[in-house]
């Protein structure tokens, strides 16, 4: 067997370790592994790809490999759980700006005898990856709350959007024509652009919609890019990339209860609005104790946690699963209601709760806690808020209406666990605060679920 044959034999294995680690990733119970299984599969690609004949400038890519390296590794061991959606998006961007340079490279290595399919997907990828690049950076910014989470939508911008798609297209062809660099780096330029103008009207709510298609979009910048160097493993990783990316926007839509268009466009195509006040602080709402909730929670039969971004600030997820542990010694059921789009990103809450070795048979979805809602005595959310707003279901006239929500209000009993009566990442107030049978617990929520740990216990 041949080098060049024994690489694509190596490049088949890592492949199949990429297929089998997003397997695993489709579960907690797989994700660790799956995890392992996907960055070994990556190790014994680059390793097989300096084994490549032919290659040039090896010192180069060593250096890249120790400064990534070097950034890599410290910022993924010491980012708190709470800022891992900022992490994603911002790796996700790097991705999408380094498949559109190489694209750009390797055609400005070759523009004198490109074929037309490599040369459109070079304009495919210079385009998608420099529209990730952008957006990545906006949703970094919001999540970061660099900026506001609300939709953000520019004097004139459908003639904006308008203007640079025909200026895309008019690059485009100019590039396929006559195989021109500049007319696909000047693509890349107006994309930068786009991409910025793509996610500013999206809502914080949305964001996570986002992180997901912008995924999927470096993944399929990846797989042309490999097309121009021809590079199998770098198309099979870029399409299982961006399929599984796509199919995650596509559920995380329909768990929203809207099309991906509205998501992305609502803010633009929505008739103005008469603006709603976000903030009824001189409603009055009903304050309870600690030593009141732990009864309430001690002696019910059925207690539904929903966790939020809150719980992952507070850093409170072990402290959760001990009061879940004491209320069944105690006989009470205690499950997680788990929304899809619950915390920052995808996934986020089950990555939280999973840290704390909470039993994946109590993680359920949306759809079966709000089915026994009505048997439920008590729903504890904790740092959640847009998830179980009822505006979502109630208030046509809502940013958020049309997306599925855990029914909390349905319960005999809520609590709420709150540092405040700030609005939740929406931006809009949460009737169910203010309701009769709502309990509101103010302050950290990890030092308040500490006292009702030693509350329940004195039981």
């Amino acid at each position: 067997m041949s080098r060049a044959e024994t690489i694509e034999l190596v490049y088949l294995v890592a492949a199949v370790c990429f297929i089998v680690a997003l397997k695993g990733l489709s579960s907690p119970r797989g994700a660790r592994m799956g995890n392992l299984i996907g960055a070994a599969g990556m190790l014994v690609a680059v390793a097989a790809t300096f084994a490549t004949p032919g290659m040039h400038r090896v010192w180069l890519i060593v250096i890249a490999l120790v400064v990534g390296a070097a950034v890599g590794v410290p910022a993924a061991r010491s980012v708190r759980m709470t800022a891992i959606p900022q992490m994603v998006a911002a790796f996700n961007g790097v991705g999408g700006a380094a498949a559109a340079l190489v694209s750009l490279a390797e055609f400005d290595r070759t523009a004198g005898h490109t074929g037309f399919g490599t040369a459109a997907a070079v304009v495919f990828s210079a385009f998608v990856g420099a529209v990730s690049f952008t957006g990545s950076a906006v949703t970094f910014a919001k999540l970061q709350e660099l900026m506001t989470g609300q939709p953000v939508v520019l004097p004139h911008q459908r003639l904006a959007n308008a203007t640079l798609g025909a200026a895309t297209v008019g690059l485009a062809v100019w590039g396929l024509a006559d195989r021109s660099v500049a007319a696909v780096a000047l693509l890349a330029v107006v994309a930068l652009a786009l991409g910025v103008l793509f996610v500013l009207p999206v809502g914080g709510a949305d964001v996570p919609v986002v992180i997901s298609l912008l995924n999927s979009f470096t993944g399929l910048a990846v797989a042309a890019t490999g097309a121009v160097l021809r590079t199998t493993l770098l198309i099979v990783a870029g399409t299982l990339v961006g399929a599984s990316g796509t199919l995650l926007t596509r559920m995380m839509s329909q768990a929203m209860g809207r099309s991906l268009s509205n998501i992305l466009f609502g803010a633009i195509t929505a008739a103005p609005t008469v603006a709603v006040a976000s903030a009824t602080s001189d409603r009055p709402v009903r304050t309870g104790t600690v030593d009141d909730v732990a009864v309430q929670l001690g002696y019910a039969r059925r207690v539904l946690v929903v966790p939020g971004y809150g719980l992952a600030v507070a850093q409170a997820q072990h402290t959760v699963r001990d009061l879940a542990d004491l209320l069944e010694g105690r006989g009470v059921e205690v499950v997680y209601g788990i929304h899809p789009v619950a915390g920052r990103m995808p996934g986020h809450m089950n990555v939280l709760l999973a840290e704390a070795n909470v039993p994946y048979e109590q993680l359920r979805e949306m759809d079966d806690v709000n089915a026994q809602m009505s048997q439920t005595d008590v729903a504890l959310v904790v740092g959640a808020n847009d998830v179980v707003n009822p505006a979502a279901r109630d208030s046509p006239g809502s940013p958020i209406y049309g997306m599925p929500i855990i029914n909390v209000d349905q319960a005999q009993g809520v609590v709420f666990l709150k540092r405040s009566m700030r609005p939740g990442f929406a931006g809009i107030d949460n009737a169910l605060l203010y309701d009769a049978h709502t309990t509101m617990l103010f302050g950290d929520a990890k030092e308040t679920l500490t006292a009702l740990v030693a509350a329940v216990k004195v039981l």
